[in-house]
Formats: structure tokens, C-alpha cells, sequence
């Protein structure tokens, strides 16, 4: 990312993951610079050389505000919204995927790893694998990959499915992931399936599932330093010291329940089993794709719910929902965890939810709920949560005053169990083991 002071590694979990291995085997990174239009030679920074690809202001919209938002975003979260499936975005689409697999192949040494992610770069698999058959090709997708009865909504679907078929592993979030792009290569494309690899067109191609977790040690640290701890305080006092903080914290998406989160506190209010002087919820909503009509739908839905539930039940001065929608600092957020006696995570469908992760990593004083969407990827791990259907309002309504009234002795029992299992694989041990299976993919291959 481009700073004041010139170029400096994203601060996503990620690229803090994967820049160290790049580092110490010589790799290159291959990728966007965050500003459109821009072209830019290849450069180094911290020891890792970076390999710009252009993308002009026509292609973001068409390719990335477009067809990767506007089509595979909605359709791969349980067509929560209705896709756009436009030819001059797909056309986009293929074209920017080619650059990349192009650049790829013009900087990758002979017989390298490669290492693709997520769905904005379905189809580079399949041209990098025609540049340069000798290349070992992995792929991450990050978000879920839908049903067969979803995904064939989509013109394209054949193209994509056999593009990803040109990785020797194809790796997902949870097994349903896996199993659903697995049935859609039996039936779009004739494939054949042999334990966990796909057979087609005389390539094997492995497919497993990778769920990714974060940096456990890095939030532990900034939870238990003296800075934090301060702040943690002050966000209580600023709160009028409730009995209980609840905590929401977003990309402002319309995969992320945000408004269920506010509509079952709003009724649990009115029926008086919250108390507005005693419980307050703080919703953090990061901005992202502000293009998007659909996203500025959703930001006005949401504002529009909080400005009535304080004009219902805040006191002066005291409002019950404090609302940001802003990005906030990370040493911020982890006061923020710190302060939240109970975090409620309600995606309708997201892939992992690493949310849920900070959360139990940043309490390390041994305390806290978390109440967790059972279609959330974490709920395959963070079994220790309270589970709910975000879809059933009752059972939202039940779970959030479970956890706002549960003893202390089983708030304790179950965030040990939490803090217990995102301690098992952190997200250095997630792109290892990841890195691992793909180079063993290959010996086998």
C-alpha cells in the first residue's frame, strides 16, 4: 500500500502471514496497488520484491465494483441479493485475470510455487496453467463457493469451474465449500472424483479445506499492554460503566445481519428484557465498496435503524447503540474486544469471520461470550460459542440474553474452550500447512 512515507506492506493478517515466507524463499508478490490507473515498475519493499499489475478506473468498475461484487459476491453468499450478470463485466473480468496470470508467468522461476487467492482471480489458474504447465498452482478462496443449484445461475459457470481446475490444489474455508465445487465439476464438466482430487482433461487436481485464522500472539500482545488496558477503561467510563457491553463489529456488508443484530435488541428492549440503563451495544461498521448501490442501501438502512432505537430508549447523554462507521486502528479494536462483555457476530453466510478470532484471542483476561452465526466458517471451530440461526428472531433474541445473563463460571469454562482452539492454528501455521499440501500435491502430480 502507498503511504505518505512510499510503500508499505498491508496491514491485513495475510500479507503479515505470507510476506515473512516471501522474505526468506525469494518470492514475489503479484498484485494491485489499491490506486487505479496506476503503473508502476516492479519495486522491493521489506526484503520482498513486489510486482505491480495496472487496473484502470473502467476495469474497477466493471471488474471488481462489477462483476466480482455485483455478480459473484451475492451469488456466492446464498444469493442474499440479485446478481448482475453483464457480458461487458465478465469481458472485464477475463481480461484483468489474464493480466495476472500473464504477469505471473512472465516473474515466476521454472517450476515455482504459486499461490493464487480468492474470487476476484478465479480464471488466472487456468491461463497460468496454459503459460507455464510447469508451475506449481495452488488456490485460496476466502469466501464460500455456493450449491450446485446457486452457481449455475451464473452464464460463466462452466469457464470458471475448469479455470480453477488448472491448480493442482484448490483450497476453501470449510467443507461445504469444498464439497459444493466438487459436485459442480462432476456435473458442469463430466469430472471425475477420486478421494479428494478432481480428474479432468487429464489433470488431477487435489481439492482441501484450509479454514484461516489469525495472529494470535500479535493480539494477545496488544491486549495485555498498558496503553490498551487505559483504553479499555475509558470506553467503559465513556459508556456510563453499563452492567454489559455488547459488540458488533463489521464490514458495513449485507452478508453480516447487521440489521437482524439491531432489530432483535431493539425488540429484546421493548419487551424489557434488556435493560437500556443497564445494556448498551456498540456497532462498529467499516466502509467498504461505497460504490455500490447496494452498500449505500445498506449503510442508510442501518443508520436509519439506530437513529430509532435511540430516539426510543437513550437517555440524554447516554445513547443505548453507539454507532461508528468509520475504520478504526487496530490497538483500537483490540480495546474495543477488550471492553465487550459479549460480541455477537450474525452473518446470514461468511466465509470464516475472523472477528470472532480477535475477539477470543483479545480476552485474555479469561472472560467474555461470543454469540456466533452457525453459517459463519468460524462456528466449524468456535464451538464454545453461543450458536444461533441468525435467520430465526427468537432464537437471535434467546441467544443474546443467554449470553448477557450467564454465569461467570461457564462465561470463563467456555471462553478457555474458545481460546483453546484458536490457539491450535494460527495463520503462520494455516499458510504453512497450506504450502505444505501443495507441495505435496505436486510430488504426487
Amino acid at each position: 500500500m502507498r503511504t505518505d512515507d512510499g510503500w508499505a506492506p498491508s496491514p491485513g493478517g495475510l500479507v503479515r502471514a505470507l510476506y515473512p515466507m516471501l522474505r526468506e524463499s525469494g518470492g514475489t508478490w503479484v498484485g494491485w496497488t489499491g490506486d487505479s490507473g496506476d503503473d508502476v515498475d516492479p519495486f522491493e519493499v521489506e526484503g520482498v520484491d513486489l510486482h505491480p499489475v495496472p487496473i484502470s478506473a473502467e476495469e474497477m468498475e466493471l471488474y471488481y465494483e462489477g462483476f466480482s461484487n455485483d455478480a459473484l459476491w451475492p451469488l456466492y453468499h446464498d444469493a442474499l441479493r440479485e446478481s448482475t450478470f453483464d457480458s461487458d463485466q465478465w469481458d472485464a473480468y477475463c481480461r484483468v485475470n489474464d493480466r495476472f496470470a500473464d504477469a505471473i508467468a512472465q516473474v515466476a522461476p521454472e517450476g515455482s510455487v504459486v499461490w493464487i487467492h480468492d474470487y476476484q482471480l478465479q480464471l488466472a489458474p487456468g491461463r497460468l496453467r496454459e503459460l507455464r504447465p510447469d508451475l506449481v498452482i495452488g488456490f485460496f478462496l476466502h469466501i464460500p463457493f455456493p450449491p450446485v443449484e446457486l452457481f449455475t445461475r451464473l452464464p460463466w459457470r462452466d469457464e470458471i469451474v475448469r479455470r480453477l481446475l488448472g491448480c493442482d490444489l484448490v483450497g476453501f474455508q470449510r467443507p461445504m465449500g469444498a464439497a459444493n465445487f466438487t459436485a459442480a465439476a462432476q456435473q458442469l464438466l463430466g469430472a471425475e472424483v477420486d478421494g479428494d482430487a478432481i480428474l479432468h482433461d487429464g489433470r488431477r487436481s487435489r481439492v482441501g479445506v484450509f479454514p484461516i485464522s489469525i495472529d494470535v500472539a500479535e493480539v494477545e500482545e496488544i491486549a495485555a499492554g498498558r496503553a490498551t488496558r487505559q483504553r479499555t477503561s475509558q470506553i467503559r467510563a465513556r459508556l456510563g460503566d453499563p452492567e454489559v457491553i455488547m459488540l458488533g463489529v463489521d464490514r458495513l456488508d449485507y452478508t453480516k445481519g447487521i440489521g437482524l443484530r439491531l432489530r432483535a435488541f431493539a425488540q429484546l428492549l421493548e419487551d424489557g428484557r434488556l435493560d437500556p440503563t443497564r445494556h448498551v451495544l456498540v456497532q462498529i461498521a467499516t466502509p467498504t465498496r461505497e460504490a455500490v448501490e447496494h452498500y449505500q442501501d445498506e449503510r442508510a438502512q442501518i443508520e436509519r435503524m439506530v437513529g430509532e432505537i435511540n430516539g426510543r430508549f437513550s437517555r440524554i447523554g447516554l445513547p443505548v447503540v453507539h454507532y461508528l462507521y468509520q475504520t478504526l486502528p487496530y490497538d483500537e479494536l483490540v480495546a474495543l474486544y477488550r471492553a465487550g462483555d459479549v460480541m455477537i457476530v450474525t452473518p446470514f453466510r461468511d466465509g470464516m469471520n475472523l472477528v470472532a478470532k480477535e475477539y477470543s484471542a483479545a480476552h485474555i483476561d479469561g472472560d467474555g461470550v461470543l454469540v456466533l452465526s452457525e453459517f459463519a466458517g468460524a462456528a466449524d471451530e468456535l464451538t464454545d460459542a453461543v450458536l444461533v440461526n441468525p435467520h430465526d428472531d427468537h432464537a437471535l433474541q434467546d441467544a443474546i440474553v443467554e449470553a448477557v445473563e450467564m454465569h461467570r463460571h461457564e462465561r470463563r469454562s467456555r471462553m478457555a474452550g474458545l481460546r483453546d482452539q484458536i490457539r491450535k492454528s494460527d495463520v503462520r501455521g494455516w499458510a504453512a500447512r497450506f504450502l505444505s499440501e501443495l507441495d505435496s500435491t505436486a510430488d504426487v502430480a
